[in-house]
């Protein structure tokens, strides 16, 4: 798969399960590793980039003694995935004629 559309992709999704709940970056694995394999290192410059695009915040809650980062999505990171959805479905037309099915 073509490296920027999976990027994008993976940014969506991210914002998707943040949609469903707060979350932090160890749990936001683990809830998207049913449908994608997705590292720590993959990750956090997804999160990095989608606060600096103001599409997430973060704030820190204590768990077990310990400070932990979580990240909430945005009005801004809602309407991306609007969009994102408007955009996929003129996409899937194109998937359609590609496979012979328009």
């Amino acid at each position: 798969m073509d490296t920027q559309l999976k990027k994008g992709l993976l940014e969506i999704c991210v914002l998707a399960e943040l949609n469903r709940q707060d979350s932090y970056g160890y749990q936001i694995i683990k809830d998207l590793y049913k449908i994608v394999n997705i590292s720590e290192s993959t990750l956090y410059p997804i999160l990095k980039r989608l606060e600096t695009h103001s599409y997430l915040t973060t704030y820190t809650k204590e768990f077990d003694g310990r400070l932990r980062k979580y990240y909430r999505i945005t009005e801004n990171g809602k309407a991306k995935i609007q969009e994102f959805c408007r955009e996929w479905s003129s996409i899937t037309d194109i998937i359609d004629f590609i496979r012979g099915m328009k």
